[in-house]
């Protein structure tokens, strides 16, 4: 692959190995896979705690644990996986290409490591940008089908329904707050990481426990960035469940507020919280030593 030449004095081979962008690909969706299937139950709880449009808030069923038994007794233990197809076809695809776009921006614009605080947030936001446009219709599937307010049968046919019923319109419903909370959550994601990794390793902390220091600044980066992309995240949810009750993100913004005030932007905190940090930081920790093992580090 051009931009990679071999070292014919020395012997060695590329820097990044045959087909980097393949190889971030592949370490990205590995990485992503397991998290996905380990941490759903915390994606399907937040959806369910932000999909009770008259539920008002401080209600006992309102809690997450109420939510969690809800479940279990109305759908069985299995009922808290419910979505995991949609998640995993969203995810495979979705992870692979945020880590091989990041992989492909950093070495076009020829970005060493350490990167700086504006170099990173700025990777994340362009490359989640980038997978979470493409995977739209995904997402909107998945959110319909842990939400327990729609009843498709498969993927496919929640794609043609809502085609059918709502156009391009629907299948691209949220797209803003998506943006609005993926792309953020992604740049400021990487700039706390990578501060904090950078912060590890000139005290020399790497050098002893590489994994265990890039799972704790995860949790760290992924509690910070969590918290400040909340408020997209109910809006998001609210205009792909019920597109017709909220006809622009400015309405469901409003409506939100006005019917819950300030305290409406964080319902679901707790476990979307839970799952973005834990599942981020699993998916980093695999995917770093994935690539050092596959030969991109």
């Amino acid at each position: 692959m051009q931009g990679h030449p071999i070292d014919l004095d020395s012997g060695e081979t590329k820097i990044n190995g045959d087909y980097p962008i393949l190889k971030s690909f592949l370490a990205g969706s590995f990485s992503g896979t397991f998290s996905t299937i380990l941490f759903q139950p915390l994606d399907l709880v937040k959806t369910r705690l932000q999909s009770r449009i008259n539920a008002p808030i401080g209600s006992p069923k309102n809690g997450m644990l109420g939510t969690v038994a809800h479940i279990v007794r109305k759908e069985n233990i299995f009922g808290l996986w419910k979505g995991m197809t949609p998640s995993i076809t969203r995810v495979i695809p979705g992870v692979g290409l945020y880590f091989s776009s990041l992989h492909w921006l950093r070495h076009s614009f020829n970005l060493e490591e350490p990167l700086t605080a504006l170099q990173a947030i700025s990777l994340g936001i362009t490359a989640r940008s980038m997978s979470g446009a493409l995977l739209i219709p995904i997402t909107v599937v998945k959110t319909r089908f842990e939400s327990g307010v729609y009843k498709y049968n498969s993927i496919s046919e929640a794609l043609t329904l809502i085609y059918k019923q709502e156009g391009i319109k629907g299948l691209s419903s949220g797209l803003v707050p998506t943006l609005l909370r993926d792309a953020p959550y992604s740049g400021l994601y990487l700039m706390f990481y990578t501060q904090l990794k950078n912060a590890a390793a000139s005290t020399g902390a790497t050098n002893n426990s590489s994994t265990s220091v890039h799972f704790s600044c995860g949790i760290l980066a992924g509690i910070l960035a969590s918290i400040v992309t909340q408020p997209p995240d109910v809006i998001k949810t609210k205009m792909q469940l019920y597109p017709n009750e909220f006809h622009g993100i400015c309405h469901a913004t409003f409506f939100i507020y006005k019917k819950y005030g300030i305290l409406g932007y964080f319902k679901g905190i707790i476990p979307r919280m839970l799952r973005r940090t834990l599942m981020t930081t699993m998916a980093w920790t695999v995917y770093e030593q994935v690539t050092k093992q596959i030969g991109l580090k």
